[in-house]
């Protein structure tokens, strides 16, 4: 019986050394080549027909490989069920090699590979979680209504200076010490002052201008901007070719009914928007007491990594990041990510689903089938047609484990809760949802 040795390098690292005997190599691979030679394909023979000398020939190193491979991953598999261990990622395997003279009658290999750790979760009866308290109020509904037809505005060309809420458009061009840099001009560019599209600077510059002036001013780029120009001033001159103002939609039966209320009934709408809206509060307090759990847990719990685990993650972030690039048209053939960009956040993903995974065995939290159904219900709740957003997601297992992994970290949190301290505070709706004042 093959025996694993801890690697005293790292407290998760084992050496197992794995053998096979020849004989059943030799044999497997014979096999292999006779299936392969009734199907195999050579010029100037029938299929079937090919001698197994000539297979041999061109196949059997391949075939040697390829069974090496199996017979080693297989005894490998059966060596670590034998000792129960959790093999985390992949391992790596050294051929072993045999005594000078010898003649062997087995194949060995040194298998390294890491195991899962033991989690040591310590007590959060001090941890302390604040959840926020938020009242909706007509306010706020008057203000998403607002929000909502400044939405479907329309803009109506007007003979006036720009002021907030217009739509301008202008032509501008910037340089940094009397040089352009990337993005630094643009043509008939549309801008809405008052909704952040630009710096802030800029747009307080074009503010006050009328169709045909030009305007000349220095502009100061944050420190945190693009790396090319972050913390350097630039001098842009900006021409404004139109000024159009907006003109909102009334609020009537015709634009309850465009947002989806068949009636017209403007106080139904009123009272689908503060659903709406409660809705949203629920997810955002929801999400940020989620935060300060997972931050406790993690504070509280201690165990070693695997690297392995960490690299793979390390390698899906670099993956994943360069497809969002490619989806915003840069070329990435030559790109290289450096692993350390991901490093922290990679170790910090692995750590917490490694975490929660053990919370879930330990304390039997497990999604049930009525908890997931439940969640895919909500989520559908909000569509036109939700039964078919329901069958969407159960005619989908891929789908349906997505939905079931957010509902198990709810029950993680809940289990937390329960044995933490927490502390309702009244909060601001704008401060909840993050706008400024």
């Amino acid at each position: 019986m093959q025996q694993a040795v801890q690697n005293t390098s790292s407290p998760l690292e084992r050496n197992l050394t794995v053998s096979v005997p020849i004989s059943e190599i030799e044999k497997e691979i014979d096999a292999r080549l006779k299936k392969l030679a009734r199907t195999v394909r050579m010029e100037g023979f029938r299929p079937g027909k090919v001698p197994l000398k000539m297979v041999e020939r061109q196949f059997g190193y391949q075939v040697r490989n390829e069974v090496v491979s199996d017979s080693v991953q297989r005894s490998f598999v059966d060596a670590v069920k034998g000792q129960n261990y959790r093999v985390a990622g992949f391992p790596r395997f050294q051929p072993v090699q045999s005594s000078p003279g010898a003649t062997p009658t087995n194949i060995e290999f040194t298998a390294t590979f890491e195991v899962y750790p033991e989690v040591n979760m310590g007590d959060l009866a001090g941890a302390k979680v604040t959840r926020p308290q938020v009242k909706v109020g007509d306010e706020n509904v008057a203000k998403t209504l607002e929000t909502l037809r400044k939405q479907r505005a329309t803009f109506e060309k007007v003979e006036r200076a720009a002021a907030v809420g217009d739509l301008v458009n202008v032509d501008f061009r910037g340089t940094i010490g009397g040089a352009p840099f990337e993005g630094n001009e643009a043509k008939n560019f549309a801008v809405v002052l008052g909704e952040s599209q630009m710096l802030p600077d800029f747009e307080a510059a074009i503010a006050g201008l009328k169709a045909g002036e030009t305007k000349v001013f220095p502009l100061k780029f944050p420190d945190d901007y693009a790396d090319a120009v972050k913390g350097k001033t630039a001098e842009f001159t900006v021409t404004v070719n139109q000024v159009a103002a907006p003109n909102l939609p009334v609020l009537d039966s015709a634009f309850a009914t465009q947002l989806g209320v068949e009636s017209g009934d403007i106080e139904q709408l009123k009272r689908e928007v503060r659903e709406n809206i409660e809705k949203e509060v629920d997810k955002r307090v929801k999400g940020q007491v989620k935060d300060q759990v997972m931050e406790a847990l993690l504070g509280a719990a201690t165990f070693e990594l695997p690297r392995a685990l960490v690299d793979q993650e390390v390698q899906r972030m670099q993956q994943a990041a360069i497809e969002e690039l490619k989806s915003r048209g840069m070329t990435t053939n030559q790109m290289a990510l450096p692993a350390e960009l991901f490093t922290e956040r990679a170790t910090r993903r692995v750590k917490l689903g490694l975490l929660v995974a053990d919370l879930v065995k330990r304390n039997d939290l497990v999604p049930k089938p009525e908890q997931v159904r439940k969640a895919v219900e909500a989520h559908a709740d909000s569509y036109e047609h939700p039964d078919q957003l329901v069958r969407w997601f159960y005619n989908d297992p891929s789908r349906l484990a997505d939905v079931e992994a957010v509902v198990m970290e709810d029950n993680v949190v809940e289990w937390a809760l329960g044995k933490m301290k927490v502390a309702d505070e009244p909060t601001g709706f704008d401060d909840l949802m993050g706008k400024k004042a």
